[in-house]
This record gives structure tokens, C-alpha cells and sequence, in this order.
């Protein structure tokens, strides 16, 4: 006897476990029981299981009898016409949906080349082991597995057009690029997802070399005409808000251009950009510490007398301003009303990228790379034809990663560029390349995709042949101006006395245990000195009882309750942090003694 769970619970015996899962399984495909019911046999273990549980990830598969797919090609000719429609395949029997758990009773065959008399079941598609940007990745089954999934990453990060109606968006943190467009080198995921709506990337000319070592490891050089043309151009938008809210006792804030004598008032050249109504008018441009919209708020804290003399109560100033490190131009001013229905004031600032070194560019293979150069036209390298690439990439990053459809898209992609036409590269359904190699000799280039180049500084031919050809390529959201970031002195925090942290802050920078060994080692040990006194204090100590003596300024004195009168108090430099540490030692009741010896 063999027991039955129905989703982890007993419910019976059967005395021929396959043969009635074999009936059920029947039963589910003629509609006789529910499509989603799931049932698995383990013989080693002695028991079915049936599952219907809400939240199990299932995928379809077509059933196979005898080695033959059951899924005919008039079938399929039947769903082109649309006389059938996919719930038409579920409800007779054609495919399934299985899990996890029925999947280890499967036999599943990826190519119908590959089916036996042993199959149970046919891939609808190899594609489908794929996710959506996964399967977007030209050649996907020509590269190495990691590197598939940081290409699939990557294309999260692109700038692309990502809405129509992102001109009357409020988002946060957007980045459009100007001049999107569709790839040469397609896959069939492109078309089902209608990438040519939301394109991310540009079609580059793209040659694999080195050049004086600006393209080391991972970094690309990329020429200054292409950028001036507009490659790599993009907007980053970034609005801010400001409601009028309510307070209790009826108080309120107020939009508007804040009076001199508010509490907390800023220089008059911080508003200069606001109009009558306290809000900035479009197309402004505006850099940090400047007001882009104007408020007023009334007092933190009122007395009880203060709540009968409102008339008298100085209005605090809580104006929107930019933060360090920000500027722009504002795009569009919004005026609304928040769920409460108060007065909101949405202000987007916008400011144009233009591609620099530093900025992070990547092909759809994982290749990704900071720009190490940017180079005049006239000391680009050039071919026979007169064509100059827009985009150098390093041969090293080829042999570590494996990434040969990278390659196979540059060659691909030079044919499709000369010929007219996108090229279908879906994974494991691709155009031949012996095919394209020929098509490529047919329009008068080498079939490997090499050319002769020159050298664009001395006009000399290089020695070795320049594998050259169009990629697509994506500049990611990861760009120098909206990290680079430093500071001398500044803001610091309030417990610790140390620098503030993070850049919208302005924020200091932390110095490690490795960062102090680079200063040793480049010999600038002394440093550290400076490197290490962000929080330095000096404090009076008791040599007598070890513990921080009082420093009565008022009464110019200096004394320890828990020494003697003539005790030596004596003043000692340390970090206002470890102060800190030794008043929360005494908090818990632990005397931490200082033992003080001289410093000579």
C-alpha cells in the first residue's frame, strides 16, 4: 500500500500508485478535475502527493504520447488564424501546467529532435528556461552563465525612454535618454514585448582593441564627435514637494516668499527666483542653496500663553532648497491638492548628462565598463572606408569571460547594419552564422568581420587586423555626477561630534583600516594624524580618581567631585567618540578609570 497526502495532509492509501496517478492525470487533462490539481509518485519514499496549493510557481509544457508530441502543426497553423486560442490547448488536453513537484515524474525534451519513446513532455520554446531580460540578450546560448545574468541585470540600470507621458510624471529619480533606438540584433522577445515602444540603448560602431592603455581591464575609450553628435545624452528629473499642512489650534503654512524677519531667514539672494505667489517659474536655472519654493511654517512649540498671543509668534522659515551638490533647470511647477486636501506645490528639476569619463556604458552581454577616455575625432583609428568607431573596446575582457556572443553580435550586427535589416539572434533560434558570414562576404567585407585600420595619430596601418562592427550598447543610470562628492570641513553629527555621513548630507568620508595602509605606504604616515581627528576633543582629567574632572569656566576653576582638592587635573586630546563611550560606561554603573602617564 502506498500513502496519499493532499497538500501535506494524510487522506488515504492506494494499492497501484502509478496506475492511479496515471488516472488522475488523465482525468485532469479531459477537464474531468481541475487543471491546477498537481499530483507526483515517489516510489523510494512510498507515497503520492497531490497538490492545489495558491502561490506554486507552474509552467506549461506540451504532452507527449509515443515519442510524438501531441501539439500538431496544424494545431499551431489553427493558432495563427486565432480559430483557437490558448485556453483551447488547456481544455483539450494539448499541454499542462506542471510544478515543481509533478516536474520530477517528467521527462521533459528541450527540441522535438530530441524526443524518445521515454519523453512525457516537449518545451513549448528553449527560450522559455529564460526570463523576459534574460531572453532579450542576443546569442544567449553562446555566452557563459554569470555572465548572462549580470547582461540581464544590466539592462535593468539602462536609460531608456521609459514612458510616453513623462512629461506630466512626478517621478523619482528618472533618467530619459534623448536618442533611443531599436537594436539592430533582435530577439523574438523584443517583438512580444514591444521593445521598439521603450527602446534602452544606441547602435554603435564598435572596435575591439587597445589604445594606450585608456581601455585597461573593463574601461572603454569612446570618440568626442559621437558624443557631440548626441550619443549617450540623457536627463535626469528629480521633483521636490511642499504642502501647506495643518497644525493644531488652526495654525497652518503658508506658501510664500518668507519676510525678513521670520525666524531662521536666509540670504535675499537665496529667493531671488521666486515669484509673487512664494513658487519658482519654469525654466529657472538654479544651483544649491537656492529656493525653489517659498515657506512658511508657524513655531515648533507653543507655550500656553503663546496659544492666545498668535499675532506676536514669530513664523519659522521652512522653504524647499536644493541640496548640496544639485543643480538644474526646473522643467515643470505643479499645483495640486494632497489627500487631505491642502495645497501641494511639486516643483521637477531637470539637468542634461552629457557622457564624461567616469560614466558607466555596458553591452547586453555583461561587458560593462567606465568611460577611460574620450578622444578627438582626428586621433581616432580609422578603416580603409573612411568609418571611425564610436566605441574601443579591450580584446582583454573577451578570453576571462567568455562572452563569445558579444562577438558574434559585433559581426552580426555589421551585416545587419550594411544589409538593411535586423538580424534574429534568439537564444537557441538563431540565424545561422555560416550564413551571415557569407551574406557579409557578399557585401564586399572579410566573413571573420576584420578590416585594415590606421592609426589616426601617425596615418600608419596597424600591423594586426581590428575585429570592427555595430553593437548595441546601454549607458547605465551610474554616473559620475551624481556621485562624485568631497568635502573639508562641514556639517557634524550631534551625538558623536563626528562628520555627518552620505552625500545629500555633505557628508565626510570614511577612512579604513586598508585606506590608512595606502597612506603608509606612499609614505605620507603623518597624515593620519589629520586623517583621524575628525571628532578630536580635549577634556580636563583627574590623575587621582581617572575619571572627566568639571571645567568651570564661569568660576574659572576645575575639579573632580571624587578627588581631593588638590588633585591634578590635567587635559588630555582625544576622540569626542570615545568620550562618549566612557560617559556610557558610567551609565551602566562601570567606573572606566583613566591611568595617565607623561607624554615625555
Amino acid at each position: 500500500m502506498v500513502e496519499v497526502f493532499l497538500n501535506g495532509s494524510y487522506i488515504g492509501e492506494v494499492q497501484n500508485a502509478e496506475h492511479f496517478v496515471t488516472q488522475v492525470r488523465e482525468a485532469r487533462r479531459q477537464g474531468v478535475i481541475n487543471s491546477s490539481v498537481n499530483i507526483s509518485y515517489h516510489p523510494a519514499f512510498r507515497h503520492v502527493t497531490l497538490e492545489t496549493g495558491k502561490g506554486r510557481l507552474r509552467r506549461p509544457l506540451i504532452i507527449v504520447r509515443n515519442g510524438q508530441a501531441i501539439l500538431t502543426e496544424k494545431h499551431i497553423k489553427q493558432l495563427q488564424k486565432k480559430e483557437m486560442l490558448w485556453k483551447d490547448l488547456l481544455s483539450q488536453g494539448l499541454i499542462e501546467y506542471l510544478d515543481a513537484e509533478e516536474e520530477e515524474n517528467a521527462y521533459v525534451a528541450i527540441t522535438e529532435d530530441e524526443l524518445t519513446s521515454e519523453h512525457t513532455h516537449l518545451e513549448i520554446t528553449p527560450l522559455a528556461m529564460l526570463g523576459l531580460c534574460t531572453s532579450l540578450v542576443p546569442f544567449a546560448n553562446y555566452i557563459q552563465s554569470a555572465r548572462l545574468s549580470i547582461g540581464s541585470k544590466n539592462q535593468k540600470q539602462a536609460l531608456g525612454f521609459y514612458a510616453a507621458n513623462f512629461g506630466v510624471r512626478m517621478d523619482m529619480d528618472v533618467n530619459l535618454l534623448h536618442t533611443p533606438q531599436i537594436p539592430v540584433v533582435t530577439t523574438i522577445m523584443h517583438d512580444i514585448s514591444r521593445y521598439d515602444q521603450h527602446p534602452s540603448g544606441q547602435n554603435l560602431t564598435v572596435a575591439v582593441m587597445v589604445h594606450k592603455g585608456y581601455n585597461m581591464d573593463d574601461a572603454i575609450v569612446i570618440n568626442k564627435a559621437s558624443i557631440e553628435r548626441g550619443m549617450g545624452r540623457s536627463s535626469y528629473y528629480r521633483p521636490s514637494a511642499a504642502p501647506e499642512l495643518r497644525y493644531s489650534g488652526g495654525l497652518m503654512d503658508e506658501i510664500c516668499i518668507p519676510k525678513a524677519e521670520v525666524k531662521g531667514y536666509k540670504h535675499e539672494k537665496d529667493y531671488r527666483f521666486l515669484e509673487e505667489d512664494g513658487i519658482i517659474y519654469p525654466e529657472a536655472t538654479v544651483k544649491e542653496e537656492d529656493v525653489i519654493i517659498g515657506k512658511t511654517s508657524p513655531p515648533r512649540f507653543l507655550s500656553s500663553m503663546d496659544e492666545y498671543n498668535l499675532a506676536a509668534t514669530a513664523r519659522r522659515e521652512s522653504s524647499v532648497a536644493l541640496r548640496h551638490g544639485e543643480e538644474g533647470v526646473v522643467d515643470f511647477v505643479l499645483l495640486t491638492e494632497n489627500e487631505e486636501g491642502n495645497k501641494l506645490v511639486q516643483v521637477r528639476l531637470r539637468d542634461q548628462r552629457i557622457p564624461e569619463i567616469g560614466d558607466k556604458f555596458t553591452s547586453r552581454h555583461g561587458q560593462k565598463g567606465v568611460v577611460g577616455l574620450i578622444i578627438p575625432q582626428v586621433d581616432m583609428p580609422f578603416s580603409t572606408t573612411g568609418v571611425i568607431p564610436d566605441l574601443l573596446f579591450s580584446p582583454h575582457g573577451i578570453p576571462s569571460r567568455m562572452t563569445v556572443s558579444h562577438l558574434l553580435e559585433i559581426l552580426t550586427g555589421k551585416t545587419g547594419c550594411l544589409s538593411g535589416r535586423f538580424i534574429d539572434a534568439t537564444a537557441f533560434d538563431a540565424e545561422p552564422e555560416e550564413k551571415i558570414r557569407k551574406e557579409l562576404v557578399s557585401l564586399g567585407f572579410r566573413e571573420n568581420g576584420t578590416e585594415k585600420m590606421y592609426n589616426g595619430m601617425t596615418g600608419e596601418i596597424f600591423e594586426a587586423r581590428i575585429y570592427i562592427g555595430s553593437m548595441y550598447y546601454l549607458k547605465l543610470k551610474h554616473m559620475v555626477a551624481n556621485k562624485m562628492h568631497s568635502r573639508a570641513r562641514g556639517p557634524i553629527q550631534l551625538l558623536t561630534r563626528q562628520p555627518t555621513e552620505g552625500r545629500a548630507k555633505e557628508g565626510g568620508l570614511r577612512l579604513g583600516e586598508m585606506e590608512k595602509d595606502t597612506f603608509v605606504a606612499h609614505g605620507a604616515s603623518l597624515l593620519l594624524k589629520e586623517r583621524f581627528d575628525s571628532d578630536k576633543t580635549v577634556i580636563p582629567v583627574s590623575e587621582e580618581s581617572g575619571l572627566i574632572a568639571i571645567d568651570d569656566t564661569y568660576q574659572k576653576r576645575r575639579f573632580c567631585p571624587l578627588s581631593s582638592d588638590n588633585a591634578e587635573i590635567s587635559d588630555v586630546e582625544l576622540s569626542y567618540a570615545f568620550k562618549l563611550f566612557l560617559d556610557e560606561l558610567k551609565s551602566m554603573c562601570i567606573y572606566p578609570k583613566l591611568q595617565l602617564k607623561s607624554r615625555y
